[in-house]
């Protein structure tokens, strides 16, 4: 079967093998934050306080790192519904989750839930999709990099990975904050200036040797991890006209042990398939993929999935293809041997057909 399908068509014929509880909030997720926060308190304060050491310093700063980052994998799935379904707690906890990062949960509903869920690799409409060929040609600020070689490239790429969703974030805000209302307008702004003004006030509070290690490099820390695994979920993939999760997504594989610590978040084409669902039964719905369309799923080991993002360029040149724009060769994507003529909707690529397919709990949240 190379017809591309929704996810909604995927999701419509797994769900019955599934148990009812998987589509249930899991609110015993919240206990998992608590204990984040209650770090990256306390090693804040243990920073601030105490006199400087900087070995001591640096380890706690890596400890901060890996929980401002597993803040924002549990903020990224209480804001999907899958932990508390009230709309101001769940506003409320993924606001806090996501405050080392400094991403309001209104930006990211908008962005996150609302587009790049409806429109994944699409190349016009995902705000997450890695641009094409002709897109190239019209940006000149990315040009000179393109003229580096393509291994130093690479090496650049992977470093970028330590600032990229702070800054991608900042791009997002730029581009998605004059479509809220009035009424909304004022307080996307608000999540966007309160971290940002606790984070200066920090570094006015105790100094910038202090500060660097409390906030700004746990911030670099936090930034590549959680772009390890943005990098990989998609950009290995085609580009499709139908949201097809097994087409478009790649799940990568983890240490149990870091999939407890990271709540799941490895498990992306499931994801992709159930947003409303918590990242707790992943595994279940996983198995029921493989079983069922084993020349479909894509699944890759983390760091194999990141060697091939620096050995390859960024840039499409047709939907399953990459090309390096200096020498002109070309890298195939995931696909299972998809090529272009193979891109073709067997359904209309839109939210109503999704959900012509699945009910509403298994759609994307809103």
């Amino acid at each position: 079967m190379k017809e591309l399908q929704s996810f909604g068509w995927y999701a419509a014929r797994v769900a019955s093998h599934l148990p009812k509880k998987a589509f249930s909030p899991v609110p015993g997720r919240l206990w998992g934050g608590l204990a984040y926060l209650v770090i990256v308190v306390s090693g804040i304060l243990t920073i601030s306080l105490t006199d400087f050491n900087i070995w001591l310093s640096l380890a706690i700063s890596m400890i901060l790192g890996t929980s401002f980052a597993a803040m924002g994998f549990l903020g990224h799935e209480i804001l999907h519904g899958t932990v508390v379904r009230k709309a101001w707690l769940r506003e409320l906890t993924g606001g806090i989750a996501f405050f080392p990062l400094s991403t309001g949960p209104k930006l990211w509903v908008k962005w996150h839930n609302m587009t790049h869920h409806r429109h994944t690799q699409d190349e016009e409409k995902d705000p997450d999709a890695w641009p094409t060929i002709e897109q190239f040609s019209k940006a000149k600020i990315l040009k000179p990099f393109y003229r580096l070689p393509l291994s130093l490239r690479g090496f650049l790429g992977m470093a970028f990975l330590a600032i990229t969703f702070t800054m991608h974030s900042l791009r997002m805000f730029k581009r998605f904050v004059k479509e809220f209302n009035r009424e909304k307008r004022l307080s996307v702004w608000m999540q966007l200036l309160f971290p940002w003004l606790t984070w200066i006030g920090l570094l006015l509070l105790i100094g910038p040797l202090k500060w660097t290690f409390a906030f700004l490099l746990p911030l670099l820390i936090a930034n590549f991890i959680v772009m390890a695994y943005i990098a990989t979920n998609h950009r290995l993939n085609p580009l499709v006209p139908v949201n097809d999760p097994l087409a478009n997504s790649l799940t990568v594989t983890v240490p149990k042990w870091v999939d407890v610590l990271h709540f799941n978040f490895s498990y992306h084409t499931e994801h992709h398939l159930y947003p409303g669902m918590s990242s707790k039964y992943y595994p279940l719905v996983k198995a029921e993929l493989k079983k069922r369309w084993p020349e479909r799923y894509h699944e890759m080991p983390m760091i194999q999935a990141l060697a091939a993002l620096y050995k390859t360029p960024r840039l499409y040149s047709n939907q399953v293809e990459l090309v390096d724009p200096v020498g002109g060769d070309t890298y195939g994507t995931l696909g299972h041997g998809l090529n272009p003529s193979d891109i073709k909707p067997k359904e209309a690529d839109s939210v109503s057909a999704a959900k012509k397919d699945a009910p509403r709990s298994m759609t994307v949240n809103e």
